[in-house]
């Protein structure tokens, strides 16, 4: 039988299943068709940009000098809600590029001590010998520091669960274990076509998340009885409330400022803030920036090229939550008053725990008494990003 010789690079010869020739017309030649089966693998998207992170536990005063400074300067008095943002913005992104750290990776293993990674170096340097003779070294002292360093961190990890600090012990288990990378290489179109491109991959969560978010702005949505008299206008206290409140270490939304760096100038973050609140409440006019959203997605079960089976989870800009937590605080005697006593869940004081302790409660006594017991469950399709529901025919 005679053999096959392909040229083919070391890098593909894996790729190979199969491989044969077809017997063709003579032509006067050797040579005969070959017919081979490859496996390839799509290589996946990667990021074109990589974004930063500020290092918030080295916030400078210099920082918060100049931009107190900045912001003395500027004209508070009647301006556009957008025009205005867009400057606070401009000093808050300019001041902490040039002042505050950037957060950076450990490019060796934290676990390595200085030790090992001498060691580790001489090879790099190109002293072969010298590195054959400590390789064994270096290999008995990592893997004494990586059992050291574990050691240490489920030490740390368990020491946080029992006491309960749950922020610490999910940072310390993302530490240890490595952050979660999905691969998605592809998504699925409306018409269960793969798409590979980058461009059709970002169209395509596009048009999913605008079907998603729709709303039908031609139904009219019912007034009646609804108190329509003014609310007061928006107080500094307020602002200050609500700048306080907002939680610190979470990811920031497309102008890329944290919360820390509005809460770190204290009463002239308040001031500057209070007057964009103001001019939105006035003019009803929000900043484009605090109207657009940067969307994550999660995977959940199930195929991981279905857009449905992901979280979309938004990042809004820090400084929009703000005028959102008002308005919640505003609306929420509202709410109170409309909904029933046996509503339970994003309520204060009223969680679906103690609903569940009722439900088993009326169990245990149904079957004391042999009674029969029915229980309806509504099960809302994406019911945390928008439901839109007629209380008249509901």
């Amino acid at each position: 039988m005679k053999g096959i010789s392909v040229p083919l690079s070391q890098r593909r010869r894996s790729s190979i299943q199969s491989a044969k020739t077809r017997l063709g017309a003579d032509c006067g030649s050797d040579h005969e068709l070959l017919i081979a089966k490859f496996r390839l693998k799509l290589k996946k998207v990667g990021k074109t940009t990589r974004s930063f992170r500020y290092d918030l536990n080295q916030i400078p005063y210099d920082y918060t000098v100049e931009v107190r400074n900045r912001f003395n300067r500027l004209d508070l008095i009647d301006r556009v809600s957008d025009e205005l943002w867009k400057e606070v913005c401009d000093i808050v992104q300019e001041t902490g590029i040039k002042t505050i750290p950037m957060k950076k990776k450990c490019k060796k293993a934290k676990w390595l001590s200085e030790e090992a990674v001498k060691r580790r170096e001489v090879k790099s340097k190109g002293e072969k010998e010298r590195y054959k003779h400590l390789n064994a070294e270096f290999q008995r002292i990592a893997r004494r520091d990586k059992k050291a360093f574990l050691g240490n961190q489920y030490k740390e990890i368990e020491e946080n669960n029992r006491m309960g600090k749950i922020r610490d012990l999910c940072e310390k288990i993302r530490d240890t274990k490595g952050p979660f990378h999905a691969k998605m290489g592809s998504i699925k179109d409306r018409n269960s076509m793969d798409l590979t491109e980058a461009e059709d991959i970002k169209k395509r969560w596009q048009e999913y998340t605008e079907e998603l978010y729709k709303k039908d702005l031609h139904d009219q949505d019912n007034h009646d009885g609804v108190i329509t008299h003014l609310e007061p206008d928006i107080l500094e206290c307020e602002v200050k409330w609500a700048l306080e409140s907002i939680t610190m270490n979470k990811a920031s939304g497309g102008d890329g400022i944290p919360v820390e760096l509005f809460q770190i100038l204290k009463d002239d973050a308040v001031k500057v803030l209070h007057s964009i609140c103001h001019q939105i409440w006035k003019t009803q006019q929000w900043p484009q920036d605090w109207k657009r959203s940067v969307f994550i997605s999660i995977p959940k079960k199930g195929n991981a090229k279905e857009c449905s089976n992901y979280h979309t989870i938004p990042l809004i800009s820090h400084a929009s939550k703000v005028m959102l937590k008002i308005l919640q605080a505003r609306l929420q005697q509202y709410v109170n008053h409309e909904l029933p006593d046996v509503q339970a869940g994003f309520r204060k004081g009223r969680g679906t725990r103690d609903q569940i302790v009722n439900i088993c409660w009326i169990m245990e006594k149904a079957r004391e008494f042999q009674k029969n017991i029915y229980f309806c469950f509504i099960d809302y399709a994406k019911a945390f990003v928008w439901i839109t529901i007629n209380c008249g025919k509901f």
